[in-house]
């Protein structure tokens, strides 16, 4: 398969992708057995629908808000969010391919992750879906570097992403985030209700997803990145930015 590589501006980031022919995709597949402190985690490796949290060493700007705690999950995807609820592939995550992938159902599937100071990556490695195991086993990665950097990487990839069934698990590939509001409800003293609005999403074209393929997540600049009213206000970045005198913050 071939195609060319198309920059896509996305607002908040700027996706690259890379085909199977171009060198770029060789590179950024990470030898995670060549990392040190690589671990195999074993909850996630043996289990259906579970997470684990893991701290960062570093912290890691999403949308542009520094993130040091992050939740990797065995369906494929890393929860970027601070409250971990009953929906998390709704919004706030990081997909290299979000899907309804079970660990446990072979002896051969693990979920790696490793840390090496300036980057996470975390690798699935030949994990099966609960509902279809015969269309084969899937092996991919995402790696999150300190300079907001997100890159996706693809060894094998036995399918065509859009023949995996949506029936019991969405299936997505690329990035989303939210902010949560908090309501007071009069009838039930110091009771609060969380609100979980999605500001932002990244859809990645599933059809340029395919074995030795790659994707760069590049961030642009935003409003957090500013620490005084004169950045702000001088800034050309697509944002509407606005300083604030009292909290002096944007």
């Amino acid at each position: 398969m071939f195609f060319l590589q198309r920059d896509m501006d996305h607002s908040y980031y700027i996706s690259k992708v890379h085909g199977p022919l171009d060198a770029a995709s060789k590179v950024l597949w990470v030898n995670i057995e060549q990392m040190s402190k690589g671990k195999i985690n074993g909850v996630l490796s043996n289990t259906h629908r579970q997470t684990t949290s893991v701290h960062l060493s570093f912290e890691f700007p999403f949308y542009g808000h520094v993130v040091r705690e992050i939740t990797v999950t065995t369906g494929g995807f890393i929860y970027m969010g601070d409250i971990v609820h009953r929906m998390l592939t709704a919004t706030q995550y990081i997909a290299p391919l979000m899907a309804n992938f079970n660990p446990s159902v072979s002896m051969n599937s693990t979920v790696v992750y490793s840390d090496n100071g300036t980057a996470l990556v975390v690798q699935w490695d030949h994990i099966h879906l609960q509902d279809e195991f015969d269309l084969g086993s899937f092996t991919f990665q995402a790696a999150l570097h300190s300079d907001g950097r997100i890159i996706f990487a693809y060894k094998q990839i036995p399918v065509d992403i859009s023949e995996i069934s949506t029936l019991n698990h969405p299936v997505k590939v690329g990035l989303s985030d939210a902010f949560v509001v908090l309501h007071k409800i009069q009838q039930i003293p110091n009771v609060r209700r969380r609100t979980i609005y999605e500001y932002h999403r990244v859809d990645l074209p599933k059809s340029k997803i395919s074995s030795s393929t790659a994707v760069e997540m590049l961030p642009l600049p935003t409003c957090h990145q500013f620490s005084s009213c004169e950045t702000c206000l001088h800034s050309q970045i697509g944002f509407n930015c606005v300083w604030c005198h009292r909290l002096q913050r944007y």
